[in-house]
């Protein structure tokens, strides 16, 4: 639930926009694509910001309120097929493919369910050329998921629409394999058309993955063609360092193709059922924020790759309880104390086809968390042992595959994995790394040795996120804040210079800042979304120098968010955010809404406007609508997020309860004797924990995809916070919600998709039937065919019509002023 709670409350991906079909064979010849003005008009260009007072969108990385805290509504015409490839046209839509409801619904929730929460038409996968003359990236229109390839021009600020899924398929549907759809899913990317592309490391060419083949786009001529192929489905396709090369799983076995000859050769051979080779597996992808499987090296001569068994894995099946006649669809799914899956790794030499094993204490160290294969520097790779409290990282000999400890690290509690480390220098002097062994994450640089260099960043400044090295200038370039709500970008310089002088502040605007920077470390996107509202993404020089802006196609919502950011108690301190009616009356007694995730790895309360869209729409129908950060969320240093070790909900139920009681102490327009909660996958479990163990406290509660019981959940996640189940069942015992059903005395509503594979409907359809044998009244809404997001616009509008309701009829009609 790192990325899986990412996922899920989270909101953020879905299956169901992702669907495809299979599309006529087009040949390899070149073909040439002109455009006209094909898609809805992008709103003219903003005037560019102040070079001090920038302002843009969140960086990735930095979960936003959005991704935590409700189901995912894509648009989309089709159900969710359980099994196989889904076919789905890629015709681009300026408007919702089919009436949203017959009967008269919520302006807003079709809105929102049409516009994917208003992020369709959002500009993704920004990528700057390596000469810094343009932008690479995609965008759909306003009301519908196939992105197209776009790039925006440095030297005039103007925009150029580059190539167009039509332009590839011909009118021919779109395939996507069920491979493929779990790929996505644990990317969380949502996309059709265009999801995804790979640029040459020379910026001459980009790779486009599209409906089972592979097409190559030259930058110079606007050509492409398709690479010939009869060997499955592509995965994970990529260029060579030399761009002479694309790479490729098909079927579990690796290809590479030359891209001079157009030949394609096999480079693995004993693919099964259960054996893959350059694939992460499920828990790498879900809980590592690990998506590769193979890496290639720096001259293009080998490939590293991982081969994973899941022979011994236990299987989950899902079946489709709406189509009965549908065989179930298994997965070698590992949950706590049981078999993970074995992984290796081998090193390919591409010219003799042999294949060497890297060698370390797999046993000791079986998780492998992180692979780098640098220009320069060294071969690297990161282990991690079943505990996760202890990690090493190795440096492999490419030759040999033997390899040696350049650092170690121990928690008693848990290490965070930090995807970005090792960053190497140009020159493989030295190398960048991420701890939090000062109770705090800090950036620091290491020698060859990994002999500590310097530490880069100060412990209480909220370092979040790597983004440049200037070598001329010694300077790095990165994101983080003191004030965990915000993220803002920040330079420190890595030669020796007064130990008191703090890093230089580059953003001053509050909100969520990043940046994505050219090879020549000069050029970058800056990307922003603001506490005022606007959202933006700047291209701009460090001198200064602004080029322009790429445009946003998306829709904005229909009303302003009444929001107040503030923080209550002394020791600890919560940071919270406040959602009032936009026709509030301060006289008022108003029933309050938590709004919750509560636990790791995702914070619910940021500087960002944009994110409480859903919780406005909620309050202006009569609620205050409150979000709470406590203990166990991630940005408040080392102690804090580890607080949970051992037990998933006392210590943050209790912070929730205390923050709401003086949040009421402190607005007397709460009414501490009408509070519901609800929230979606953690949250939705937190929910139901809740309104069960704090009844004083929660009046009434919604739990969408909840966790029940934590035994049923995958390893990576669950052992990190409570250990082995044999090492601490009072932990699994008092976090499972079974243990508490039959105290539950205040309304309940539960919401499940039936095909959910990241969290189960078992779960809550345990929870349903503990809560029926005790006798206990309640609301169960299946969803049927549904995953852990929600994707059907016509179900979006009622699920939340339906928690409106449920909040209305058990809280604000139920007080003296409704």
């Amino acid at each position: 639930m790192t990325m899986s709670i990412r996922c899920a409350l989270l909101g953020t991906a879905c299956l169901l926009c992702l669907m495809g079909c299979s599309m006529q064979d087009q040949g390899s010849r070149p073909i040439s694509v002109a455009h006209a003005a094909k898609r809805p008009a992008v709103p003219s260009a903003k005037p560019a910001p102040p070079v001090s007072e920038p302002v843009e969108e969140a960086p990735e990385p930095i979960l936003t309120l959005d991704e935590i805290d409700e189901p995912v509504v894509p648009v989309e015409t089709e159900r969710f097929e359980p099994v196989g490839a889904v076919e789905v046209a890629t015709d681009v839509q300026t408007e919702v493919p089919h009436q949203v409801r017959t009967r008269e619904a919520d302006a807003f929730l079709q809105q929102y369910a049409a516009t994917y929460r208003f992020r369709l038409g959002t500009p993704r996968n920004l990528t700057m050329l390596p000469d810094a003359s343009g932008v690479l990236f995609l965008r759909s229109g306003s009301r519908d998921f196939v992105n197209d390839l776009y790039l925006f021009d440095c030297a005039t600020g103007e925009e150029q629409l580059l190539l167009t899924a039509e332009d590839l398929l011909g009118g021919m549907n779109e395939n996507l394999s069920a491979e493929e759809l779990a790929r996505r899913e644990r990317q969380r990317v949502t996309a059709r058309g265009i999801a995804t592309f790979a640029m040459s490391e020379d910026g001459a060419r980009v790779l486009v993955p599209l409906s089972g083949d592979l097409y190559l786009y030259e930058m110079e001529t606007r050509e492409f063609r398709r690479l010939e192929s009869t060997s499955g489905y592509p995965i994970d396709p990529r260029f060579s360092k030399d761009g002479r090369h694309v790479s490729c799983v098909r079927n579990g076995d690796l290809y590479v193709t030359d891209l001079t000859t157009g030949g394609e050769r096999r480079l693995t051979w004993d693919a099964t059922d259960h054996i893959t080779n350059g694939l992460a597996e499920f828990v790498a992808q879900e809980e590592m924020d690990r998506d590769e499987g193979y890496w290639w090296s720096p001259d293009s001569r080998r490939l590293l790759y991982q081969r994973t068994d899941t022979s011994a894995v236990e299987m989950m099946y899902i079946m489709d309880p709406k189509n009965p006649e549908r065989a179930p669809k298994g997965w070698p799914y590992p949950r706590p104390g049981r078999t993970n899956a074995t992984v290796e790794l081998f090193i390919l030499d591409l010219e003799s086809g042999g294949a060497i094993p890297v060698q370390w204490d797999r046993e000791g160290y079986p998780y492998l968390a992180r692979v780098v294969w640098p220009d320069a520097g060294l071969l690297t790779i990161l282990v991690q042992n079943r505990h996760q409290t202890e990690q090493k990282l190795l440096v492999v000999d490419p030759y040999s595959g033997g390899t040696r400890t350049l650092l170690s690290e121990r928690d008693n509690a848990w290490l965070n994995i930090d995807a970005q480390m090792p960053v190497w220098s140009e020159d493989g002097r030295f190398f960048f790394w991420t701890t939090e062994r000062n109770n705090g994450w800090q950036l620091e640089m290491r020698d060859r040795s990994g002999a500590l260099l310097s530490e880069l960043t100060p412990r209480r400044w909220g370092y979040r996120r790597f983004i440049a090295f200037h070598e001329e200038d010694n300077e790095v370039w990165w994101v983080g804040s003191p004030d965990p709500t915000e993220a803002q970008i920040y330079v420190s310089t890595t030669v020796e210079a007064d130990p008191r002088r703090p890093p230089q502040r580059i953003t001053r605007t509050p909100g969520l800042h990043g940046a994505t920077f050219a090879s020549d470390n000069e050029t970058y996107v800056h990307t922003v979304t603001t506490l005022s509202g606007s959202s933006d993404r700047i291209v701009r020089h460090r001198d200064g120098t602004i080029y322009g802006t790429i445009q946003s196609a998306a829709e904005e919502p229909p009303m302003p968010v009444n929001l107040e950011l503030t923080t209550v108690g002394d020791g600890p301190t919560w940071h919270c955010a406040i959602v009032r009616p936009n026709d509030f009356d301060p006289i008022r007694k108003y029933p309050v809404l938590v709004s919750v995730y509560g636990g790791p790895h995702a914070q619910v309360v940021q500087a960002s406007r944009q994110r409480y869209v859903l919780q406005q729409w909620f309050a202006d129908h009569g609620f205050v609508v409150v979000c709470i950060d406590g203990r166990g969320t991630p940005n408040r240093g080392r102690l804090w997020e580890r607080a949970i070790k051992g037990d998933f909900i006392g210590l943050p139920l209790d912070d929730q309860a205390t923050a709401l009681k003086l949040l009421a102490g402190r607005y007397p327009e709460l009414d501490a004797g009408r509070v519901g909660i609800y929230g979606w996958s953690f949250g939705g479990y937190f929910s139901a924990m809740a309104v069960m163990r704090r009844p004083d406290v929660f009046h009434a509660g919604v739990a969408g995809a909840p966790v029940c019981d934590w035994l049923d959940y995958d390893t990576h996640y669950t052992e990190r916070y409570l250990g082995l189940p044999d090492e601490n069942p009072s932990g699994y015992r008092d976090g499972n919600v079974l243990t508490w059903a039959a105290d539950l005395t205040q309304p309940l509503l539960i919401i499940h998709g039936t095909a959910d594979d990241n969290v189960f409907f078992t779960h809550s359809l345990r929870m349903s039937d503990e809560l029926t044998r005790h006798g206990i009244e309640h609301e169960f809404l299946p969803l049927a065919g549904m995953t852990h997001m929600v994707s059907d616009p016509d179900m979006t509008v009622t699920l939340y019509e339906r928690m409106r309701d449920f909040f209305v009829g058990r809280l604000r009609n139920a007080g003296e002023n409704p």
